[in-house]
């Protein structure tokens, strides 16, 4: 069965809910990484043979516009990451259209052909912004992969397998990320602090489980992830445990699980049928 590595493509200060050195009107001063970062990335997936989705955030893309080509060309599937990494429910409906427009329009300027599939920031679409569904589905988005079954983001009632969810312009193909049950809690096993504290073979046979139930199964990762040596700046303690936790040797790490298993762009695992070129 193919699963799906998935990358939110965006710089290392892009922190959700943080002010101080990383608030918004610093972005453009701090040192970027994001170029570097994602074309080792790319350098790995290609060594082990991987494809995958690449959610690009619109700022990214707008200042780095060979970047979004340079991914198609490698075989990736891009999908929207919003443009101003602005959590869902902090916005209202019409300010979230007005970001994903504003995403799309850079990333289609930058050269990623069609898109058709959406990551919030902070996985924001949860009991507070289901309403962006329908934004989505309207805008002609045929799936989404924002919505995680746990409680620290989302809803542990949330299905754990891909499904159609309804709105009101049509269906919208959703694609959680992979969570295990870890001290009676489902924990973040294919992302974040969850992904680098597992060892591989831990995810693997996580994935393979899921793939005997004929579930496939999301990786999610970072490009400033994989960094040697990223920038250190002071966060609140549950954000610096997110972001810096157990960084060192996960490339290493990411490589063995891109080795154990079988992956795919996630419209194609969706079955969704090929974007003519």
């Amino acid at each position: 069965m193919r699963n799906c590595l998935t990358v939110d493509v965006e710089e290392w200060f892009h922190v959700c809910g943080v002010g101080g050195p990383l608030a918004r009107e610093h972005w453009d001063a701090l040192p970027s990484r994001v170029v570097a970062t994602t074309r080792d990335l790319l350098h790995l997936l290609d060594s082990c043979g991987v494809r995958g989705t690449f959610f690009v955030l619109g700022w990214v893309a707008e200042r780095h516009p060979a970047l979004v080509a340079e991914i198609a060309r490698a075989g990736h599937e891009i999908g929207s990451h919003g443009f101003s990494h602005t959590r869902v429910y902090e916005l209202t409906p019409d300010e979230f259209s007005g970001d994903l427009e504003r995403s799309v329009t850079v990333l289609r300027a930058a050269g990623a052909g069609t898109i058709r599939g959406f990551r919030a920031p902070e996985w924001s679409i949860n009991g507070r912004s289901l309403w962006a569904l329908d934004r989505l589905s309207s805008a002609g988005f045929e799936f989404d992969s924002s919505m995680a079954p746990m409680a620290i983001v989302g809803d542990p009632a949330y299905p754990q397998a891909p499904h159609a969810r309804p709105t009101g312009s049509g269906t919208l193909l959703e694609f959680p990320p992979l969570v295990d049950k870890r001290f009676g809690q489902n924990m973040p096993i294919g992302l974040g602090w969850g992904l680098r504290m597992s060892a591989p073979a831990r995810v693997l046979r996580t994935i393979e489980r899921r793939n005997r139930e004929g579930i496939p199964a999301a990786l999610t990762v970072h490009p400033w992830e994989i960094d040697p040596d990223p920038p250190r700046v002071s966060l609140p303690p549950g954000k610096r445990f997110a972001h810096y936790f157990r960084l060192g040797g996960f490339r290493r790490r990411l490589e063995q699980m891109l080795r154990g298993a079988t992956y795919a762009p996630m419209g194609e695992v969706l079955g969704l049928a090929p974007i003519s070129t």
